[in-house]
């Protein structure tokens, strides 16, 4: 990539993040009575809903953490991460040390899902807190979350079952992929075993039991030991899922020096992005069948503004790593169209459903799904990858 293109994205992704994404939540997302964030917003900023999302408030508590850390020491930032964290503390935690997914807008809780994705966020958000404010219970809070993550992990019986395991046996991408960043994550505040270890576990297990190299996929859904399942679950690829998962392992193989490691995540990343694009209308889709069957989910057509933010990331990074032309002609693809439909030029953010065809789906900014972190995260990721790439 030409250095005035570098040059050009660094500034786009910079302001877009300090200009733009942030500003609207911090604007529209703090709830100055009950605490905490706001996280179902419209399109112009009103507050469609007051129930609370708990891995929205650790996803945006994370990122204001880590703009203090890394970007600037703005007292706002690191004063509104406080307000999730509070609000976290208060009303997050269920008797039982696991955290609610979801609760009122004053803190009652309202559900509590048979998995610990709320976890994860909690323990990023606490960790990047405590290293921001030099706060060592916090810190110690993110481990005994963390901890409390990886026993689910590695007991899956404490949890209850989807599907009655003893007809059907199956494991999924999501605990493994979310694993690996939340242990790089954690990895920030201090050294431990622990983190490497999980880290290289949950790879292995993406690498030898969700990758299929003879259906050139990554399945979303296995059995224990990997094998593939004869239902409509056991066919199901979300190609957003196989490239997040893809720059995780990127990141690790950056870290270790480990090419065995760029070269399986760049295979990954090949076969998703054959798989998911959508050669009528382009952008990706939300899954596809590896038997090109219909998918079993209604919205898997729909165009969603999360994996497009992975996708961007990925493929830079793939691009930086490797030096291959082919990524940097599929980020300049991606961000083509992902730039022409998913920003709002009135009120600013992203819409973050769309139709097939790119046409708007929904005009809200955030709901209990969706909220400042896919996005802001990537457009973070970005600026300082081309901050690297210049340099190098």
């Amino acid at each position: 990539m030409k250095r005035a293109r570098i040059e050009e994205l660094l500034a786009f992704h910079r302001d877009g993040l300090l200009k733009d994404t942030v500003p609207f939540w911090m604007k529209h997302a703090l709830d100055r009575r009950c605490g905490g964030y706001f996280n179902y917003i419209d399109r112009d900023g009103a507050v469609a809903d007051t129930d609370k999302a708990i891995w929205i408030q650790g996803r945006f508590a994370w990122l204001l953490a880590l703009l203090y850390n890394e970007v600037e020491p703005r007292r706002e930032w690191l004063e509104a991460s406080l307000h999730g964290i509070r609000f976290l503390e208060k009303h997050a935690f269920d008797t039982d040390g696991r955290m609610f997914f979801r609760v009122t807008r004053d803190g009652r809780p309202l559900r509590k899902r048979r998995y610990v994705f709320s976890e994860s966020f909690g323990a990023i958000a606490f960790a990047e807190y405590g290293r921001a404010a030099k706060d060592a219970r916090r810190m110690q809070t993110a481990r005994r979350i963390y901890q409390t993550l990886v026993r689910y992990y590695e007991n899956p019986d404490l949890l209850p079952p989807k599907v009655y395991p003893q007809t059907r046996a199956a494991k999924g991408l999501a605990m493994p992929m979310i694993l690996i960043v939340t242990s790089q994550q954690m990895r920030r505040i201090g050294e431990d075993a622990l983190y490497d270890d999980m880290i290289r576990f949950c790879i292995r297990e993406v690498l030898e039991d969700h990758m299929h190299p003879r259906e050139k996929a990554v399945l979303e859904n296995v059995g224990p030991k990997g094998e593939r399942l004869d239902c409509v679950e056991g066919r199901c690829i979300n190609p957003g899922h196989a490239i997040e998962a893809a720059w995780f392992i990127l990141e690790e193989a950056r870290r270790t020096g480990d090419r065995r490691l760029t070269e399986k995540a760049c295979l990954i990343m090949d076969w998703s992005l054959e798989r998911g694009w959508d050669r009528k209308y382009g952008g990706l889709l939300y899954f596809v069948d590896v038997e090109g069957k219909p998918p079993e989910q209604y919205e898997h057509d729909m165009k969603l503004w999360w994996p497009h933010n992975e996708a961007l990331y990925a493929t830079l990074l793939a691009h930086h790593m490797t030096g291959l032309k082919k990524y940097e002609t599929w980020y300049e693809r991606l961000h083509d169209w992902a730039y022409s439909h998913f920003p709002d030029p009135k009120y600013g953010e992203w819409f973050k459903y769309l139709h097939r065809d790119g046409s708007l789906a929904s005009t809200v900014k955030g709901n209990r799904w969706a909220g400042p972190f896919h996005l802001p995260r990537s457009q973070f990721l970005l600026w300082r990858l081309c901050e690297e790439m210049l340099q190098t």
